[in-house]
């Protein structure tokens, strides 16, 4: 037994270099990330308004949620259709674009490379898609359609509910192309060409054999991370819906749990409240990985 306990102090030592590279991010990750989500879970259970101390009311807030808020049912909805359309798309474009483009030249790379991941990289870049979708017939896309003669009157593509949520949409998934993309691009450019050369003498017949059996397994854990980057992104969506249609939009129909949190926090001051739709949007958040992990888990054994 101390032979034992010796070599563990022993190992312990060894490696407190580790340990000590390793201390800044573990600091980080606990004040900014666990303790955070420790508080929300906490505060989801109690009636806390930020003046007063915090009541505790158990699984009230829960209830609340699913029983008497209708605004949250409309959020949970545009949600997970945001989540199951823009993020599973966004993530297959950015890798088949990140695949095209790591067949073109060295500097034509590079150049592509910046012009795709420009979006992601400065954000707010709303005020082109408000242009794009003005409401006056000033805008690019009523100005264009009124001289065609498709339409007399300007649409209000913005504020009809008929069009604002697939326009937020649309612009979700232009903007997908960030760190996953990037991920991809570097995955790609650290592929084993012997293998390739392997599976044509194996009698691999077309580009797309090549993908499926060669590239995705030598890229699972580029695809995991872009995947769940994706995902994440997608059910986090607010800034782009807020910016574009309004706080809140017309009949909420761009309405997310993200901007449900918002509003509770910010104009009800109701952080007990906020805080158990804070943990319902990360539990979505969990179930999201998991079932992504299972599915990309062929590719990263």
């Amino acid at each position: 037994m101390k032979k034992i306990q010796g070599l563990s102090k022993a190992e312990l030592k060894k490696n407190i270099p580790y340990y000590v590279l390793l201390a800044p991010f573990l600091i980080l990750f606990t004040v900014f990330m666990l303790v955070p989500v420790i508080s929300s879970i906490i505060l989801s259970l109690t009636d806390f308004n930020m003046v007063q101390f915090p009541n505790w009311v158990g699984l009230d807030n829960y209830v609340r949620i699913f029983i008497d808020d209708e605004i949250f049912m409309i959020a949970l909805k545009n949600t997970l259709v945001y989540a199951l359309f823009s993020g599973p798309i966004g993530f297959i474009l950015s890798f088949v674009i990140a695949w095209l483009i790591n067949e073109l030249g060295r500097a034509t790379r590079t150049i592509v490379t910046l012009c795709v991941y420009t979006p992601a990289l400065v954000g707010n870049v709303f005020f082109i898609w408000q242009y794009i979708f003005s409401s006056d017939s000033a805008g690019f896309l009523n100005n264009i359609l009124i001289q065609l003669g498709v339409t007399s009157d300007p649409i209000y593509w913005l504020t009809d509910t008929k069009y604002n949520f697939w326009i937020v949409m649309i612009v979700i998934i232009w903007m997908s192309f960030g760190s996953g993309f990037l991920s991809f691009i570097a995955g790609l450019q650290a592929l084993d060409r012997s293998y390739y050369e392997a599976a044509a003498l194996d009698g691999l017949r077309n580009r797309w054999q090549e993908l499926y059996y060669v590239t995705f397994p030598q890229m699972g854990p580029q695809l995991l991370f872009g995947a769940v980057m994706s995902i994440s992104s997608a059910f986090a969506v607010g800034s782009v819906n807020r910016a574009l249609t309004g706080f809140p939009s017309t009949d909420y129909s761009t309405h997310t749990i993200l901007l449900h949190v918002t509003d509770y926090v910010d104009n009800r001051y109701e952080l007990g409240y906020a805080s158990a739709l804070s943990v319902i949007l990360l539990l979505m958040m969990i179930l999201s990985w998991a079932i992504i992990q299972k599915v990309l888990k062929k590719f990263n054994d």
